[in-house]
């Protein structure tokens, strides 16, 4: 049976999809020839589907997970597509900016962005409060880093748009970053807190403190900073194959 568009999940296939059962849904794993005869059980087909299945084969994990993460929609304008590359291109420098600045307090606490993450911060303070003293410190880190991911995984799963799931995973390697310069400052407790708090509110200061890691402070702060370079540029790649794909998609080019 050769169904592009699923007619359940409305999953459309993608060229990733080859190895698996072109009567099989990467995404939702139902078998089209047994969904549309449970639909249309009167229907008289001349013809019936010899390859169809007696049972369902679900797809694994990480093909479903690739189907969802690669799904490329197979329209889009041309205003939309130069629309997203500019978008593109301006993250790309952005992200450039702040793998350049390294763990420096200055220019990732001066940008723009680090206003953003702010907010989002202190509530993870609240959040994580019920968890104990701990878990209210690392929580402003730690919401402000799973925030973005839960937009992606939103925008991938719920939305399929996975060019704006790309963009979200920039911002989480990105909060990875603008958290770096706090974590090298927990020998030194010197940067301003929010509302004039004192030394001891300092939450990395506490956290390393209680992990007895405090010698450690440069080194988990460079690994802060080296897991979101490593993310921005992941979700750069993910992003331009995207878009290579949706090009191919408005002229027409063969695979």
């Amino acid at each position: 049976m050769n169904i592009t568009i699923c007619p359940k999940c409305r999953y459309q296939r993608q060229a990733i999809d080859h190895n698996i059962h072109t009567d099989i849904c990467p995404s939702c794993g139902i078998v089209y020839s047994k969904f549309i005869a449970k639909q249309n059980p009167l229907a008289n087909d001349p013809e019936p589907d010899t390859t169809a299945f007696d049972y369902e084969i679900v797809p694994t994990l990480r093909q479903r997970l690739s189907a969802a993460f690669l799904y490329v929609p197979e329209k889009i304008t041309t205003q939309a597509f130069y629309a997203r590359a500019a978008l593109l291109a301006a993250f790309a420098l952005w992200g450039g900016y702040f793998i350049s600045a390294g763990v420096n307090w200055e220019k990732i606490g001066s940008s723009f962005l680090h206003a953003v993450n702010l907010p989002f911060h202190e509530f993870g303070h609240i959040l994580f409060m019920p968890l104990g003293t701990f878990m209210m410190f690392l929580g402003g880190s730690l919401f402000q880093i799973l925030l973005p991911l839960i937009c992606m995984c939103v925008f991938v799963f719920k939305q399929r748009d996975t060019f704006a799931g790309s963009i979200m995973l920039w911002w989480c390697g990105q909060n990875f970053i603008d958290v770096s310069p706090y974590i090298a400052d927990a020998q030194y407790r010197a940067l301003p807190l929010i509302g004039g708090a004192g030394e001891d509110s300092h939450d990395w200061g506490n956290i390393l403190t209680t992990l007895d890691a405090l010698d450690s402070t440069q080194s988990v702060a460079n690994c802060s900073f080296a897991i979101g370079v490593i993310l921005i540029i992941v979700a750069l790649l993910w992003g331009a194959f995207i878009l290579k794909a949706q090009w191919k998609n408005i002229n027409n080019v063969p695979e």
